[in-house]
């Protein structure tokens, strides 16, 4: 495994008032898994990336510090949001619906303008904004800037 060789954006991380329920939602409406845990007198916190992402690992780090058990936290809204870009515009469909019955639908789906392309947004338990996409191009478009480039 290659160590670190230049500085990379590699996390974002988001206070929660209950890991336990930000975790269940980040892995039942978002590609992200469970990557580790971790525990100590302040608190726990949880890692989560998308499965098998080893070349450019991107990770969600969730923190619950003991002082703030049981509040809502959230920081990113009511526009700021985690873009998750799926394959199919079927996938958006689906995860609004499944938002929709648990009562996390933030955003209808929806056609915008490029290049936004067709997206919803979900809350999480503390209310952060959570972007579901389909044909914004960010993954297309990094690939085809920098796809055959090396580190």
């Amino acid at each position: 495994m290659p160590n670190l060789t230049s500085p990379r954006w590699t996390h974002v991380a988001l206070p929660t008032g209950n890991l336990d329920r930000a975790v269940e939602f980040y892995t039942e409406l978002t590609p992200l898994v469970v990557v580790e845990r971790f525990s100590d007198e302040n608190g726990e916190s949880a890692w989560l990336s998308n499965a098998q992402q080893v070349e450019t690992p991107m990770v969600l780090v969730l923190v619950s510090f003991n002082q703030d058990r049981g509040g809502q936290l959230g920081l990113l809204t009511p526009f700021a949001h985690i873009g998750v870009e799926v394959p199919e515009r079927a996938d958006v469909d689906a995860m609004a619906e499944r938002a929709r019955e648990l009562g996390c639908l933030h955003w209808e789906p929806r056609d915008m303008p490029g290049p936004v392309g067709y997206i919803c947004a979900l809350k999480d338990p503390d209310g952060n904004v959570i972007e579901i996409s389909h044909n914004q191009k960010v993954f297309e478009l990094v690939q085809k800037l920098w796809g055959d480039r090396a580190e």
